[in-house]
This record gives structure tokens, sequence and C-alpha cells, in this order.
């Protein structure tokens, strides 16, 4: 094995010393690198008419900062979770149903809607014991990857892109990908953590957010307010735009006229990376790192202290980061956030961690002026929704293992409403030009090298 690993480091040189492109060829060819310009900004890729996200607005002919803004067909979030607060209920169902089919339902379309998610929700006969129990892992992404791969050798019409079929796959994933992951975990939990192993089929009589909290506790109990948090952060992280990771990587193999299987299976891929979903793990491992390192972290200055630390790369992982403090695309605010921030509170009341919610609005508060006096910044920064979603996660009581997967869990109504506009508007296979700059070569025999 040493030896082994030896050979792997000197291949791993080699990469390095000749892939190594020079990095101002890429300003030289103009190009955008993570196809983002100097400010931030993505490169225009494409059309979509799923969701709108406004960072800034023009002021007298000049582009302005503003508090930002999100829309789901048209709908501001702000009003469409407050909606689901004045009539009651649950938000998850009807907001899928939104960003799915483009329009709010009424109330029989609604009803029927359920009643197809619930019907949904089943897996083949033995999937659980033959597919979520064999080979248990910690990484619960992988895991669910690993399923939604298997569970298209069960479809009959798995490559038929047709949308009729494209529709009922993505309904039928959306309702099952809650099994996936938590089946995933109680497998895991199981071997590797030697707990009790139980499986809690879902109610049909209960919509996504109770039915995640009853299949993952074992007593399948919950409060109204625990299930109704949740299905806001899973309102909150269903869609953002076309330009992040895992919804261009849907854009992206979907042009390809893969099946919804695969093209789900990359999204998810795309995800599970630390850069994209896996956020709001380092918010809350960041947190636990600052209590073990502050004698009071409800002092101010020790608290200022350590955040500068962190930005100067001297505390925590070192990397200089404020986990769940900037956006790629939002400055002044996240929407997402300022919605969440008030059932955060709540959630804090009723957990009886209203200490650890102070220290979250004061990072909140002082990390953005410690960021922009250490880092040059092409715009502002604040919160983003990954920095309360763990927080709140920890007081559901929800282990960090299913974080990102919770992500997904939401997410994959956005990937299913993308794939579906792409399939209908482009039918043109994405395909970006890269700059070569090989250097042709004269072949040299083996012996002569």
């Amino acid at each position: 094995m040493a030896l082994t690993n030896k050979i792997f480091k000197e291949y791993a040189d080699i990469c390095i010393s000749k892939e190594k492109i020079p990095q101002e060829l890429f300003e030289q060819y103009g190009v955008k690198k993570g196809l983002r310009d100097k400010n931030g900004k993505g490169v225009l890729s494409g059309i979509t008419d799923i969701s709108k996200i406004v960072s800034s607005e023009m002021v007298d002919g000049v582009s302005k900062p503003c508090d930002g803004r999100l829309y789901y067909r048209g709908y501001d979030i702000f009003d469409l979770v407050d909606g689901v607060k004045n009539r009651g209920g649950y938000g998850f169902e009807e907001t899928a149903y939104l960003l799915l089919f483009g329009e709010l339902p009424n109330e029989q379309k609604l009803a029927d809607f359920n009643q197809l998610m619930a019907a949904s929700r089943t897996l083949p006969k033995n999937f659980v014991r033959d597919v979520i129990m064999k080979a248990p892992s910690k990484d619960i992404m992988n895991c669910m990857t690993k399923s939604i791969l298997t569970l298209g050798s069960y479809d009959k019409k798995m490559s038929d892109v047709s949308i009729s079929n494209v529709i009922r796959q993505s309904i039928m994933l959306i309702s099952v990908f809650p099994m996936f992951a938590v089946y995933s975990y109680h497998a895991y939990n199981h071997a590797f953590n030697d707990e009790s192993f139980y499986i809690h089929r879902p109610d049909p009589e209960l919509g996504m957010a109770e039915n995640i909290l009853r299949m993952l506790r074992p007593d399948k109990s919950y409060t109204e307010l625990e299930a109704k948090v949740l299905d806001i952060a899973l309102m909150l992280h269903m869609e953002h735009g076309g330009g992040n990771n895992s919804t261009f990587t849907t854009r992206v193999v979907s042009s390809a006229g893969s099946d919804t299987y695969s093209v789900i299976a990359a999204a998810l891929s795309s995800l599970k990376g630390p850069k994209h979903g896996g956020a709001n793990i380092m918010v809350v491992k960041m947190i636990e790192d600052l209590k073990a390192n502050v004698d009071n972290f409800n002092d101010e200055e020790q608290l200022y202290a350590y955040l500068e630390k962190l930005v100067d790369k001297n505390a925590f992982d070192k990397k200089g980061l404020i986990y769940g403090m900037g956006h790629a695309v939002y400055s002044i605010s996240d929407p997402r956030a300022r919605v969440f921030k008030q059932f955060v509170e709540k959630l804090a009341i009723a957990k009886g961690r209203e200490e650890d919610y102070r220290l979250y609005s004061n990072i909140e508060r002082l990390a953005p002026e410690i960021i922009g006096k250490k880092r040059k910044i092409y715009k502002g920064v604040s919160a983003n929704v990954d920095f309360y979603s763990g927080f709140v996660y920890s007081m559901l009581n929800i282990p960090v293992e299913l974080y990102t997967p919770l992500f997904a869990m939401a997410r994959i109504v956005g990937w299913s409403a993308h794939r579906i506009e792409e399939l209908i508007n482009v039918d043109k296979i994405i395909r970006p030009a890269y700059q070569s700059i090989v250097k042709e070569q004269e072949y040299v025999p083996i012996s002569d090298r």
C-alpha cells in the first residue's frame, strides 16, 4: 500500500507540473473562470421562466445593489411563505406544483397533486433491503445517487424523454427522495454506530415535511412548529435560478438527451460538493469551533476577535472564510435568509436555544464589517440561507449527515422544472468552447525517449 501511494503521489506531481496553465492566459483569451466575470456575474447561457433573482436595480442609469428578492414563477418568495402562514397547513406541495407547472393550484388541483405525490411515495419490493441496506455509507448523498440509478432499472420507460413521461418520473423521484435519504441514514447509523435499525413507512395523509420527521424519528413524533419550520426550509431551498451549479448540471445532462435518473444523479453529485450544498454543515462546525475556543461568546470583543482570526486564516479550517456569509449573487441581503430568520427565532425560543440564536445574530451583524475591512470585495456581504439552515436542522435533531440530503429533497423540484423547460425549449446539446494552448510535437518512438 505504501508503494502504491508513492506511485500515485508521483503521478500527481507529474499532472501538476504538466497541467498547470499560466493564469494570465485566462485574461489574455477573455476566459471567464467559473463562467463568471470579474464582478462575479454569471455568463448568460440560457433563458428561464421558472425563477428570478434580483440583487440590484437601476438608479439614474446606474446599477445599485439592493435587498435581494427571489421570485418563483413571478411570485415573491415572501408572499408565498405568507400565503402558507395565513391559510395554515404546509407549502411544499403547493410550491412544487407552482414550479413544475407554472401556476398556483386551486384547492382541487392541489388535492389531486397531493394524492399523486402520496401514491408515488413507494419503492419496489425489497428495494430497501437489496439496495439501500447493502453497502451502507456515511456519505448519504452517494447512497442516494446509487438508489436513483438503481431505481431506473425498474422503470420500463426509463429512457423515454417525452414530457409526460419525464413529469411522471420527476414526481415519483420528488416523492421518494426522503425515503432514499432517511433510510440510507438509518442503514449507516445501524452499521457504523451500532444503533437500532427501523424503517417507518410514509403516511399517505401527511405531506413532505411531516413525513421526513416521521420517518426519521424512532417514535415518529414531531411538533407542528417543527414540521412547519422544516416545510419553510424546503420551500426556500427548492429553486434558485438556472445558473447554480447543480441546476446547470441538470440542464447540461438533459441537453445530451439522457434519462431522468441519470440527470438527477448528476445534479445530486454536483450538490454534494462543499462549495455548493455542503455549506450549512461548515457553518455548524465553525460554530462548534468558536464555542471551543472562545471563553465567552456573548462578549462582543471576544467574538469579534475570533471572526477576525477566521478571516486571517488563523482559526477553524484556516480557509479564511466565515461560513454562511456572502453569496455569488446577493450582496445587501439574501431574501431566503430574511424569510427564514423569523421562523428560526420562534424555533429557538421553543427549544430553549435563545443564547445560540443571539450568537448567530451577532455573527450576522459583525461578519460583514470584518470581511469588508479585511478583504477587497466587489460587492456587499450578508448572511445567506445556509447560515441559519444548519442551526435549524440541529434544533430539529436532524443528524449532520442529512443536512445536504435535505437540500436535495427540496432542490429536486427546481431541477425537475429546469429539465422540463430545457427539453421543451432548447433541443440542442450544451457545448461551450475551451481555448486550446496545446503545442504540436513530433512523435518520439519509445526506444528514443
